[in-house]
């Protein structure tokens, strides 16, 4: 075969095989991009749930994680309790994937939602020896007014308190029940007596590792604790009616009205703040960050999938 014939038909093979290569190699970067060193926890808050009738907490949002290479777990964790109580909930699960791990998994990067950013921190500080960061979303470390509201329309042990008791834990244990969630069963006065601003304080004297030190700066980007070093973020919205059809806005819409000052329909913006904060003011509600309701958010803001993917991107860029 002439010589400028093989040529023709080796440059003809590259370019068939470079596109295809090419686009292999895209496919393998972009599917490592969230591949983080410690598996991610995805903590929920209060009602809280893995999956209720195929409809996820986080809504789809694990899966564009796994899409990119992270390992990832949501736990179980009762809907209405104590960060205490859910946090030793949270450390038996943690304790049992490193076990049945064989050794492979040792810490975690825990990401929690509201109440889930309290319980991950209990968890940071009762066992960081599982801890490999800590990040807090839309989470009133602070504090909320509207468990100050309820605790004093509602106080525990008067008439109306034991009215709202039951029917609280009657919801929570429901929520319990179709996640198959059976291990406790809810106490809704403990969890708003951790909220209210006696209780938050408390939590905060107790717990005070990654807590700004003034009313609206900034905590530790890391923090030691029993020799372990531990990452810290937060970032959470301001904003409560986001969509016009979603009905969290005029859930949010409503709370809203209570709190003095930005918010995002439950979490006031310098109440949320925790470590590293990475942004205060996101056009989200309280819930518009765990993509709830069924993705019903903003068009106009970052989408909360991109938000958290994006996330565990920094994470692995650090090395975590």
């Amino acid at each position: 075969m002439k010589l400028w014939l093989k040529g023709a038909l080796f440059a003809l093979a590259c370019s068939l095989a470079l596109p295809a290569q090419a686009g292999w190699f895209d496919w393998l970067w972009s599917s490592n991009k969230s591949a983080t060193k410690h598996p991610i926890v995805l903590v929920p808050g209060i009602f809280a749930f893995d999956t209720i009738a195929g409809v996820d907490y986080w809504y789809k949002i694990p899966g564009t994680l796994e899409d990119e290479g992270a390992q990832v777990f949501v736990p179980k964790i009762n809907a209405f309790d104590s960060s205490a109580q859910r946090g030793e909930r949270l450390i038996e699960q943690l304790e049992a994937i490193r076990a049945s791990s064989g050794g492979s998994i040792r810490k975690f990067n825990l990401i929690g939602h509201s109440q889930g950013g309290v319980t991950s921190r209990y968890v940071m500080n009762v066992r960081p020896d599982l801890v490999a960061s800590v990040t807090t979303l839309h989470t009133p470390h602070k504090g909320s007014p509207l468990a100050d509201i309820v605790t004093g329309l509602a106080p525990e042990g008067s008439l109306t308190g034991v009215g709202f008791e039951a029917l609280g834990n009657a919801v929570g244990n429901l929520v319990n029940l179709l996640s198959n969630n059976k291990a406790d069963d809810s106490d809704i006065n403990a969890m708003l007596a951790e909220f209210n601003a006696a209780g938050s304080a408390e939590f905060n004297n107790m717990f005070p590792a990654g807590v700004p030190t003034t009313s609206c700066g900034e905590g530790p980007s890391h923090v030691n604790i029993g020799g372990h070093s531990i990452r810290l973020y937060s970032w959470s919205g301001t904003a409560t009616i986001t969509t016009g059809v979603d009905l969290s806005d005029a859930l949010f819409g409503t709370t809203s009205l209570a709190i003095s000052g930005a918010d995002d329909g439950v979490t006031p913006r310098c109440s949320s703040h925790f470590g590293e904060v990475i942004r205060d003011n996101y056009f989200m509600n309280h819930i518009d960050v765990n993509n709830q309701v069924l993705g019903l958010v903003s068009l106009f803001e970052t989408s909360p999938k991109t938000l958290i993917r994006n996330h565990a991107r920094r994470l692995k860029s650090v090395g975590l």
